[in-house]
């Protein structure tokens, strides 16, 4: 019984795993001010609401993304559960090669979507993550880890777009079917949201071409089922792709 973290920029999800298999999870938001006893103190109400004992977790295994962030979580893990949690980096076992030039700056989400990936679709692959960024990571078909790219993600560019301009609004979060908007709110979902099909699109044909033909295409993320809805290039959505990663990595690495 593990309790899996993955810490990102703008929220952490929390996994509680037995066995293989996530049993509950939740999300909170990654904000720098929190406290590892308000850690401590939200965590075993979580697992009270669902029937559990904090006390049961077994280990701890962190991805992290916000390094200010990761102190409070390695000592709520040592305060609360008397456990040294394990923290995702390249120097791991992760079972593939990292063949990133400086493998040290990969981001450790990045990493467990690439474990988690190829355990459960094989390789070759190609993983996107729509989260704060969207990012693509490819495995070639050796199962070693190449890189990718990174770009803004879809809420932070609408939420950028809205700070710097100051007569266009927040949108809903909805694809028209149509590329003419004949409001503001329709030309920023056209702009971005329908545009990001485009970019996505585009860019996996470009990525298939270096890395190969077969290379399967999997979505994960917040809002990656809102883009699979409206195109047919991504194969699978699994929203739970890093919090499996974790768990894998965490079981290479174990001390007995």
């Amino acid at each position: 019984m593990i309790l899996v973290v993955d810490i990102g920029n703008t929220h952490t999800v929390f996994g509680f795993v037995i066995g293989s298999k996530i049993k509950l999870h939740w999300r909170i938001t990654s904000s720098l001010a929190r406290t590892e006893d308000e850690i401590g103190i939200l965590l075993k109400d979580y697992f009270a609401h669902s029937g559990h004992k904090f006390s049961d977790v077994k280990g701890v295994c962190i991805s992290s993304v916000v390094p200010d962030l990761s102190q409070a979580y390695v000592w709520m893990s040592q305060k609360y559960l008397g456990i040294d949690a394990l923290i995702i980096n390249s120097d791991l076992d992760l079972g593939m090669a990292v063949n990133y030039r400086d493998p040290k700056t990969v981001g450790a989400d990045r990493l467990c979507n690439a474990v988690a990936g190829i355990k459960k679709y094989g390789k070759p692959l190609i993983v996107l993550d729509f989260g704060t960024a969207t990012t693509f990571d490819c495995i070639d078909r050796n199962g070693d880890y190449l890189g990718g790219l990174i770009a803004p993600g879809i809420e932070t560019s609408i939420s950028a777009l809205h700070r710097r301009a100051a007569k266009l609004p927040l949108i809903e979060l909805k694809i028209p079917d149509f590329c003419i908007g004949r409001t503001t709110e329709e030309s920023i979902q056209v702009g971005i949201l329908r545009g990001s099909i485009h970019f996505v699109e585009g860019l996996i044909k470009d990525i298939r071409a270096e890395l190969g033909q077969s290379a399967k295409v999997i979505a994960t993320g917040g809002l990656a089922k809102i883009i699979a809805e409206k195109t047919e290039i991504i194969d699978e959505v699994d929203p739970f792709l890093s919090l499996e990663g974790i768990a894998l990595i965490y079981e290479r690495n174990k001390k007995n």
